[in-house]
């Protein structure tokens, strides 16, 4: 089992860079080479990690392009999202990173998704809270002060793919749910606005169209479904 377990990560970190140099050689949109509209006004901002930058699809069907592309439908003139986001991320990543690159706000609108890689790798409850709690202060401030700008989204379930077939998934579902506990507290009380994403992502148990091909990460297809339900909630604060 524990081959089967290193050859299935192997297969992922090869995917993973597949990734990469499929973007660099494509210039495609990703943390570090962000591509503009010149004649866009509204402005997006997406942190996170794997599940921000779309692991394993197209950048065209990660879920902030897809949100862009329906709120442009819908007459909004907006930007293609920037990203501060990578796989693998846990939230001090994601600090560390948003303090390195010094994004230049204020954005009309500001994603926030981490906290898997925490559950994963860390399983710190408590520690999470703070970080998770700094994080979307920074959002706020990057959105202008505008609390109902910033969008949190909850943490998906893994436990659901083949990836966590050699794990105790049972355990994995429980974890996610206090992870997503807490981020839900601290957006409340933060007077942020949140989505829960998280029962969408359960569906794949019985649809497998709804995972990517590297059986761990969303598909364009589920990600399609987040964007379905963020355009309209943005709509209303970018008219």
């Amino acid at each position: 089992m524990k081959q089967s377990i290193l050859l299935y990560s192997s297969l992922l970190i090869m995917l993973s860079a597949a990734q990469c140099r499929k973007e660099k050689a494509t210039g495609i949109t990703n943390s570090n080479n962000v591509v503009y509209h010149a004649d866009s006004s509204k402005t997006f901002l997406a942190l996170g990690d794997s599940y921000t930058i779309g692991q394993s699809v197209q950048p065209s069907e990660r879920f902030p392009t897809q949100t862009v592309a329906l709120l442009r439908t819908g007459g909004i003139n907006i930007s293609d999202p920037q990203y501060i986001a990578t796989t693998g991320w846990i939230t001090n990543d994601l600090d560390a990173a948003i303090s390195n690159q010094h994004p230049m706000g204020p954005y009309n609108i500001v994603t926030l998704l981490i906290g898997v890689n925490d559950q994963y790798q860390t399983h710190d409850t408590t520690g999470y809270r703070q970080r998770f709690r700094n994080l979307l202060l920074k959002s706020i401030e990057l959105a202008g002060s505008k609390r109902n700008h910033v969008f949190v989204l909850s943490i998906p379930d893994y436990s659901v793919t083949p990836f966590a077939a050699y794990y105790d998934t049972a355990s994995i579902r429980k974890q996610i749910d206090q992870f997503n506990d807490i981020n839900r507290q601290v957006t409340a009380e933060e007077t942020c606005n949140y989505l829960d994403i998280t029962p969408s992502t359960r569906e794949a148990r019985s649809d497998a169209t709804l995972i990517a091909q590297d059986g761990l990460h969303p598909s364009g297809k589920e990600y399609r479904k987040w964007a379905a339900r963020l355009a309209p909630l943005m709509n209303l604060v970018l008219r």
